[in-house]
């Protein structure tokens, strides 16, 4: 979700590997060195493309792929969700990277009313629950806010992560306005909301979230708002032989995630 999220939430959690952790005791460190640079490397190139979209009004939004259709859906209430993780992505040893976008349109909504919203960190837990069990700020002020949420996902079993974001808002007018959220901190939580709560350390932590930046724009126009959420995690990578088994499982639950923040949006902004 970004705003904390920006949130929050996109591609978090890989429910194939939580199984496959559960059965056979695996944990892992956190990602290698190289595996982090590739990442960041990725991440310099989107907020690249990002920022030249963001400096101009024509544009500002990516073009979903549906094209010349996109208006129509859009103004029927769908949701476009596409994939941009890149076939033959940067080399990531013991990690994945996914990289997901999704548009919709908000009628009768105002770019101030999306920002009012991702703002009120507090009312999170109300807006983007069950996923979001705490949130609050912690830190920072005016454009520049650090913020901590516990999140919650259940795929097949659940898993509860405590998450730290750097987020930063900004605007080209009153009617284009974005936000980047990267995470700073995430530690998987075991017995979560019981008397024996801990954070797992690096060697026990199973990979399902390593990192996860969260980019939000929208656009006031056309008698509404649209807007634009794309999400860039990393996860720990699939074990050799089982990508049969557990990838396309693990290819949709950032999609899932992505695609039910950007509905919490739109129905928080709709009352």
């Amino acid at each position: 979700m970004t705003r904390g999220s920006f949130s929050i939430r996109s591609g978090f959690l890989i429910a194939g590997l939580i199984l496959l952790a559960g059965a056979h005791g695996i944990a892992v460190a956190e990602p290698s060195s190289a595996a982090t640079g590739s990442f960041n490397a990725y991440v310099s190139r989107v907020e690249a493309r990002l920022g030249e979209q963001h400096s101009k009004r024509v544009e500002f939004l990516a073009l979903p792929a549906s094209g010349s259709d996109a208006a129509t859906q859009l103004g029927r209430g769908e949701l476009l969700i596409e994939k941009l993780t890149p076939a033959s992505g940067p080399e990531l040893s013991g990690a994945m990277l996914h990289h997901w976008r999704g548009t919709a349109f908000a009628p009768g909504a105002t770019a101030a009313d999306f920002e009012r919203l991702m703002r009120d960190i507090d009312s999170y837990p109300r807006h983007f629950s069950p996923q979001v069990i705490e949130a609050r700020v912690v830190g920072g002020a005016g454009d520049h806010l650090q913020a901590r949420m516990r999140v919650r996902q259940r795929h097949v079993i659940t898993v509860v992560l405590d998450t730290d974001y750097d987020i930063a808002f900004a605007r080209l007018d009153a009617q284009h306005r974005f936000s980047v959220s990267r995470s700073s901190r995430i530690a998987e939580i075991e017995n979560a909301g019981t008397s024996s709560e801990r954070a797992m350390n690096a060697t026990e932590d199973h990979g399902f979230l390593w990192r996860l930046n969260t980019y939000w724009s929208c656009e006031e126009r056309d008698g509404g708002l649209s807007i634009q959420i794309e999400s860039v995690s990393l996860t720990r990578s699939i074990p050799r032989g089982m990508a049969w088994a557990v990838g396309p499982f693990v290819e949709s639950v950032p999609r899932e995630s992505l695609e039910f923040t950007l509905r919490s949006v739109l129905n928080a902004l709709r009352k």
